[in-house]
């Protein structure tokens, strides 16, 4: 039998991190040794014209993005250049009146109430077009962002972004709101305003932004959320307090999964169904009073877009059924709303493990949003499929375009085509469950492993939650469970009669006391009822 230290060491070993050293940064994430900001590109123009504003009290509009890391990378920087004296305001476009990126109708309205330097936050590093305009009309720009970059940047004072090809930054995977946390740690090495130290309190909104975002929790993601999940323990925000009571969250005991899937789906809620304003007033909200109905409002907008996602999945479902030889997946309907077809894309990817691209069709143009996996990177495909697009852009795994909708036909087959082009294999495989370790049994299923498995957190994209599997087990009793009977409560037994109880969220399997099973778990520690014990998370069970 492997000793709890020993399978910790394993599973760190499977990840790369094989020396003493390695596994020692993993599991103690070190504030100091973040990397310097003032390795990034541009960041010398960048805080030169800032200095410049400064200097000349000039206001700053910080323009952002309705997504959670936009909003978040607005708050903080906003937050930030306050401290340093700065005079600011925030400008996050409607999702369906102005669109992703920088809008030209919305910079003209900008520039035509006065602004002079426009900073961009998770935005900005393709927008070649906008940003010469407003250098046309003497407004200077400066881009943060994480985004792919293209051949030819555009003409801004500065383009913070890792990511570009000659970057010396020795991480590339930061979120927006890292990127714009970075330019606060580089204008701290020149400016007076915010005392070193004190810009961790900024760490609650980085973390939430990075995983939101869904970028690798590994490097420097990985400090930054760490120290953001502290930071968010005892936040000072009364919008993440107000969130946390409408969620059901208690904020010191608030993991990455809060993060991910109670605090971001209602921050998100407001731009998808209405403007993203609401939650960015909620995240700069200065008392609870002021806050707490806001987050309430986001809760029941939340609620909101569950129902009218669960309609949109029903009806997509039924358009499938006709595309059985496609191997991209390319729906639209006119009463598909586009701030949500984008979840819908990623709950249709799982389940039929295709690349999926879903729009709402607006008249003669449809919007709409994709998500991908495996071999097949959508920065790529919308490349390949350019001359039919009015706008696109993204990562590999999620990105969003805009087309005619005469188009829409065409461009489902040419991505299918492009899919067929790269010969693609396997691609399932991408998806499939993976255990990390294998035991016949449950004897290593202990507290002791569960609290060494904790060392690993935080978990997310990049470094996921550990899952083992455990063979020869026995189905001891099996109990439906939740408002739905959705999910399943079993006890699992092994040869030697050990028992662990184990929880399979959303199961719709079905299974039998007696019944023989091979199963695939995540091991945690609950203290429930007072108790202290092993439990099992399900991820998949064949028996």
């Amino acid at each position: 039998m492997s000793s709890p230290a020993d399978i910790v060491n394993q599973i760190l070993e499977k990840r790369g991190l094989d020396t003493d050293e390695a596994r020692a940064d993993f599991l103690n994430p070190d504030y100091h040794k973040v990397h310097d900001a003032r390795l990034l590109p541009d960041i010398k123009p960048a805080i030169k014209r800032l200095k410049s504003a400064q200097k000349q009290g000039e206001p700053i509009v910080i323009y952002g993005d309705y997504d959670v890391d936009g909003l978040s990378a607005a708050s903080l920087l906003s937050d930030a250049l306050t401290s340093f004296g700065f005079k600011t305001e925030i400008f996050i476009p409607d999702r369906y009146k102005e669109g992703y990126g920088l809008n030209q109708q919305a910079l003209d309205k900008l520039v035509d109430g006065g602004a002079k330097l426009i900073l961009t936050v998770d935005t900005g590093t393709t927008a070649v077009k906008e940003i010469k305009s407003l250098k046309d009309r003497g407004v200077d720009v400066i881009v943060t962002d994480h985004h792919e970059p293209p051949d030819k940047l555009p003409p801004a004072v500065a383009v913070i972004n890792p990511k570009r090809k000659d970057s010396q930054y020795p991480f590339k995977e930061l979120a927006g709101a890292g990127v714009a946390f970075k330019l606060v740690q580089a204008l701290q090495t020149e400016m007076p305003g915010l005392d070193k130290g004190q810009e961790k309190w900024l760490l609650d909104l980085v973390a939430l932004g990075t995983v939101c975002d869904v970028v690798p929790l590994v490097g420097e993601n990985r400090i930054l959320a760490a120290y953001g999940l502290r930071v968010l323990a005892q936040s000072r925000r009364p919008g993440l307090q107000a969130l946390a009571e409408a969620s059901g969250v208690n904020l010191r005991d608030a993991t990455i999964y809060h993060l991910g899937f109670a605090f971001g789906p209602r921050l998100n809620a407001a731009g998808r169904l209405e403007h993203a304003n609401k939650s960015l007033k909620l995240l700069t909200s200065k008392t609870l009073d002021e806050a707490r109905p806001l987050a309430y409002e986001l809760d029941g907008l939340n609620t909101h877009r569950q129902t009218e996602q669960r309609s949109i999945e029903e009806q997509a479902e039924a358009m499938i059924a006709g595309q059985a030889a496609a191997q991209v997946l390319v729906l639209a309907h006119e009463e598909w709303s586009q701030g949500i077809v984008g979840i819908v894309a990623a709950r249709l990817l799982e389940k039929h493990q295709k690349p999926v691209f879903v729009m709402q069709i607006l008249g003669d143009s449809a919007k709409g949003s994709a998500r991908s996996f495996g071999g097949f990177d959508l920065s790529l495909a919308l490349r390949e499929v350019k001359p039919l697009l009015a706008s696109g852009g993204g990562h590999k795994a999620a990105a969003g375009y805009s087309l005619k909708t005469k188009d829409i036909a065409k461009f489902a087959s040419r991505l299918n085509s492009y899919h067929l082009s790269l010969k693609l294999k396997d691609q399932a495989e991408h998806l499939r469950v993976k255990a990390d370790m294998s035991f016949n049994g449950l004897k290593e299923m202990t507290i002791e492993l569960a609290d060494g498995l904790s060392q690993l957190a935080p978990f997310g994209f990049g470094n996921p939650e550990p899952v083992f599997e455990l063979k020869n087990l026995k189905v001891s009793t099996v109990k439906r469970v939740g408002k739905s009977q959705q999910h399943a409560k079993l006890v699992l037994e092994d040869e030697d009669k050990k028992r662990v109880e184990a929880i399979a969220f959303n199961f719709d399997g079905q299974v039998k006391p007696k019944d023989k099973a091979n199963v695939l778990a995540k091991l945690r520690r609950s203290d429930f009822g007072g108790w202290t014990k092993p439990e099992l998370i399900i991820e998949a069970i064949n028996n």
